[in-house]
């Protein structure tokens, strides 16, 4: 009884401490509606009767009900040739500000721009449509930092239409998404202004800009207001969606494969650059996504021209070094996974041991034995096909043909050494350095061996335990 009362409550569940990281849950600075300590709509499952709780309105009006005005109103709008050009140009214009602005300058902070590049790149986002630069690059810092997590706001793993646009137009618990750091979006004024007067923003850039244009320009008011308007948003919104959603999803993984961020050309088109995603992750902080001179990435370029007009300046790179360790990395893990599916042959510290006697025995009551580097194998399923003939593989059983088959008749090449390595069936005791390694290694001597990440053996070309540098001399070779 008395040691009872030194023991803790069983209430009393050692926890580990907050560690201080600097991230803060994500703070609107205009008028929220909803209380952070009540319970959220997204704590209640879905039902017949609570459906359109869990909707966010007002996304869901400016990413379906406005573009789907705007196809139906194309009906009766024709497209007018200067419109359609100018669609283009403005497409870019409001993409580049998602991706140049948002993504590259805001969220990673991968260059610093100068205040009429920051105006610029802000109104560009605003005519995407696509919430503030401070809303957008505060998810897409939980995005990188929680990514394929429960905390990722638009993680792949809930669903490819999900990633897309489901965690658009429902709404998501502020609580359960990963927190970050914004206070360096919180002191840039123009990130504030932008974030205070967003739906002033959006309503001027993306509807009434294009409309003016158009109008004033050559008297297509209409068509600027359907064309680069509204169908415009559609469009640079989907593509942009893509990021979230293709670039975790098609393509090659040259860097790193325990997350989902993909490489693919045709992501990389539709969002300007931005689908090279898996160079993306494993370097958030670098200005480019596409670093070989071929690949299509016009942020890329964009940026580097605003450094050259004195717009932009502290371009960040990740060191080359860095760049091609990861890649080889990679690399190294998908030969190792392949490796692993092919048949090397039963390691030598496998194989049984046997006597010179015992071996030529075996080969004359029928068994087709060669011994060749101390190993033998048994190539009787192989007599037939040997490119050489059946003649002179059938000289070599029950004989040591090292030599022959390292010079002395014919030098085999490497796939000859490797296939040769599945016939194994046992080495010859004192045969050459074969038992005297096998018996090492049951020793744990210091015998040296090169293994893969699974713990296999890596047998360079060349380096077969059946290939010697220079052909043993023996009456067989004479």
């Amino acid at each position: 009884m008395a040691s009872s009362s030194s023991e803790a409550p069983a209430s009393a569940v050692l926890q580990a401490e907050s560690f201080p990281d600097g991230t803060k849950d994500y703070v609107p600075i205009r008028k929220k509606n909803w209380d952070i300590k009540k319970p959220h709509i997204t704590d209640q499952p879905i039902t017949a009767k609570n459906w359109y709780k869990h909707v966010n309105w007002l996304n869901t009006t400016f990413i379906i009900f406005i573009p789907l005005t705007g196809l139906i109103s194309s009906y009766w709008v024709p497209l007018q040739l200067k419109t359609a050009v100018f669609t283009v140009l403005y497409y870019f214009f409001a993409g580049l500000g998602i991706t140049a602005g948002y993504h590259r300058l805001w969220a990673h902070t991968s260059y610093k721009a100068t205040l009429p590049l920051k105006i610029f790149l802000a109104a560009g986002g605003a005519a995407a449509v696509e919430g503030s630069a401070r809303w957008w690059s505060s998810l897409h810092r939980s995005h990188h930092r929680y990514t394929d997590t429960e905390k990722d706001p638009y993680s792949v793993r809930k669903g490819l239409l999900y990633s897309h646009i489901g965690w658009m137009v429902m709404k998501q618990n502020p609580r359960r998404i990963g927190r970050t750091d914004i206070t360096d979006l919180n002191d840039d004024a123009v990130v504030v202004w932008q974030h205070r007067n967003y739906i002033k923003s959006v309503i001027t850039m993306a509807l009434i800009v294009p409309m003016l244009v158009c109008g004033f320009g050559w008297g297509d008011w209409a068509g600027g207001f359907v064309y680069a308007g509204i169908l415009r948003i559609f469009f640079i919104q989907q593509a942009t969606f893509c990021v979230n959603s293709l670039a975790h999803w098609l393509g090659d993984q040259p860097f790193d494969d325990r997350n989902s961020p993909r490489d693919h050309v045709v992501t990389a088109i539709v969002t300007l650059g931005e689908g090279y995603h898996n160079f993306h992750h494993e370097f958030p902080s670098d200005f480019r996504n596409a670093i070989e001179w071929w690949q299509y990435d016009p942020t890329k370029w964009f940026i580097s021209t605003m450094k050259f007009l004195g717009f932009a300046y502290n371009l960040k790179t990740f060191p080359q070094n860095e760049i091609e360790k990861g890649r080889l990395q990679q690399l190294q893990k998908k030969l190792d996974q392949k490796r692993v599916t092919l048949d090397w042959g039963i390691p030598l510290e496998n194989l049984p041991v046997v006597s010179w006697d015992d071996f030529v025995e075996e080969s004359k009551n029928g068994k087709a034995l060669v011994a060749i580097a101390g190993i033998i194998h048994d190539v009787g399923k192989f007599i037939a096909d040997h490119p050489g003939g059946k003649t002179l593989i059938n000289s070599a059983i029950g004989k040591d043909a090292t030599a022959v088959f390292n010079g002395g008749v014919y030098n085999h090449s490497n796939a000859a050494h490797n296939l040769l390595s599945t016939m194994r069936v046992g080495v010859l005791r004192g045969g050459c350095e074969v038992e005297i390694w096998k018996r090492a290694q049951s020793e744990n001597k210091d015998v040296q061996t090169v293994t893969d990440s699974s713990g296999q053996k890596i047998v360079r070309a060349g380096n077969q335990a059946t290939k010697v540098a220079q052909p043993v001399a023996t009456a067989d070779a004479a």
